[in-house]
């Protein structure tokens, strides 16, 4: 098993963050050829996602709707104020699983890997477990 974590920087409150140029870097050191990579983000107002990365506007769409199904103005009890952020961490989730096939991810033409920052600016860390097919 290859372990590897990295930091993820993000800039404002709400955004989506292409890793997959690290998640990619992380399995080509593994040099594992076949297998899984595992992502975890340890953070309960973030998120990890696969999405479309051609397009721009699709990230700033996403998150357009998202503001629009999670009202911010409800009265959240939660005392820190970023109770709307842990409600669209939970939509999102906390990983996401790929294969791994001849060394490289295995992601469609147009998809990329995601940080979504949903309580930011923050510095963020992203998990990566990597195993190899037995």
């Amino acid at each position: 098993m290859h372990k590897a974590t990295f930091s993820v920087i993000t800039n404002s409150s709400m955004e989506l963050v292409d890793i997959t140029a690290q998640v990619s870097t992380v399995v080509k050191e593994s040099g594992v050829t076949d297998g899984i990579c595992h992502l975890y983000n340890p953070h309960t107002t973030a998120a990890l996602t696969i999405n479309e990365g051609a397009d721009p506007t699709v990230q700033t769409d996403i998150i357009m709707a998202l503001k629009e199904i999670i009202p911010f103005e409800l009265p959240f009890r939660h005392a820190e104020g970023n109770s709307p952020s842990h409600v669209l961490a939970s939509f999102f989730g906390a990983s996401e699983m790929l294969f791994i096939d001849q060394g490289r991810l295995l992601l469609g033409t147009w998809q990329k890997i995601y940080f979504c920052e949903f309580d930011g600016p923050r510095t963020r860390k992203v998990h990566v477990r990597i195993v190899t097919e037995a």
